[in-house]
């Protein structure tokens, strides 16, 4: 057995099971993901939620995932066919393709490569063409505002959370997601993390966060109030389904990087207590929570707000701090609180 692993097609088998077991963490995933931001909504309203199709609802994802896929897909008369259908299809497996680089443990990864933040960055940014296909090639004005929209406004908090990465980077000295996390491991436990000497830069990580991946309280492209659905507008059954499954991905694909940049990845937060995957996914966990909360609480921000905040605000904060931490990694100050790389971390 051993010999046959060791073969090209024992390699490329074992390659597509990791692959598919990356692949079927994330998808069950999504059915608690959106189980959980239902409930989440509802407790905050004081409502019930989903509480019919399975024990406590838990299988109402499942049941609208099912509704979704044996609907009629309605195609415009006017679209371009082909790049309408491929839209959707780019969006979901840019957005699972991300989850390749992404470590759950130490040595749990599918590809631990060198330039991993790279990679996410990467095919993180080309999901906005799913967008921008999505909306013009459904031939009607408000899809393609929305799109116009949406491109906008990833492409202006994806430079804001690629400065803050810059500084955690700096730390560093790597690029690589394993690299990141044993730098924070140290005697203090979460003491020892990111979230401690990039303090100011986790809030902005977080918002900026939010409006890259269009969660609420920056969901323009699709304000149900001024564009109906932005656009998604003229999609309906699968389509519809891969648009937001590969946004839920996209969202939680964003928990994992917090989770790994700041909160020490699968380190354990208490010192003496073994390391594991189980803190990396609770940490996952608990920083959706956070998004969900913030859906619920939160008013909209108007467009020219959301903008304003991203160019003059986020970006030059951002930008200050990379000059900042060069500074204190430079000269290693504090015993290189800001430089893990001179300490050997």
């Amino acid at each position: 057995m051993t010999d046959f692993f060791s073969t090209g097609f024992g390699i490329a088998l074992l390659l597509a099971a990791q692959g598919l077991l990356v692949i079927g963490f994330v998808m069950i995933s999504l059915l608690f993901l959106v189980y959980g931001d239902r409930k989440i909504w509802a407790a905050v309203q004081m409502r019930r939620g989903p509480n019919v199709v399975g024990p406590f609802g838990l299988l109402q994802t499942v049941a609208d995932a099912l509704k979704y896929v044996v609907k009629e897909i309605v195609v415009p008369a006017g679209s371009d066919r082909a790049v309408f259908f491929l839209a959707p299809m780019l969006s979901f497996v840019l957005a699972v393709l991300a989850w390749a680089v992404i470590p759950f443990n130490d040595t749990w990864v599918l590809s631990d490569i060198n330039v991993a933040i790279l990679f996410v960055f990467a095919v993180s940014s080309l999901e906005v063409y799913g967008v921008i296909m999505g909306g013009w090639a459904s031939n009607s004005k408000y899809p393609f505002l929305g799109a116009l929209r949406s491109a906008a406004q990833m492409i202006s908090y994806e430079v804001s959370l690629g400065l803050i990465i810059i500084g955690v980077i700096l730390s560093t000295g790597s690029m690589n997601f394993g690299d990141i996390v044993r730098a924070q491991d140290g005697d203090y436990g979460l003491f020892n993390w990111y979230w401690l000497p990039h303090f100011p830069m986790v809030f902005l990580f977080f918002i900026s966060a939010l409006a890259e991946t269009n969660r609420p309280p920056f969901d323009l492209p699709e304000a149900e109030s001024e564009l109906v659905a932005g656009f998604m507008v003229e999609y309906s059954s699968t389509p519809y389904l891969l648009f937001m499954a590969g946004e839920y991905i996209a969202i939680f694909l964003m928990c994992a990087l917090m989770s790994l940049l700041f909160f020490g990845g699968w380190l354990s937060p208490i010192p003496g207590l073994p390391d594991g995957a189980l803190w990396m996914v609770g940490k996952m966990a608990v920083f959706f929570f956070m998004f969900a909360m913030v859906k619920a609480i939160v008013p909209r921000y108007r467009y020219d707000q959301l903008m304003r905040i991203g160019w003059k605000v986020f970006l030059p904060l951002s930008l200050g701090w990379v000059v900042v931490v060069a500074f204190l990694a430079k000269f290693e100050v504090l015993g290189g609180f800001w430089a893990r790389w001179a300490i050997g971390g």
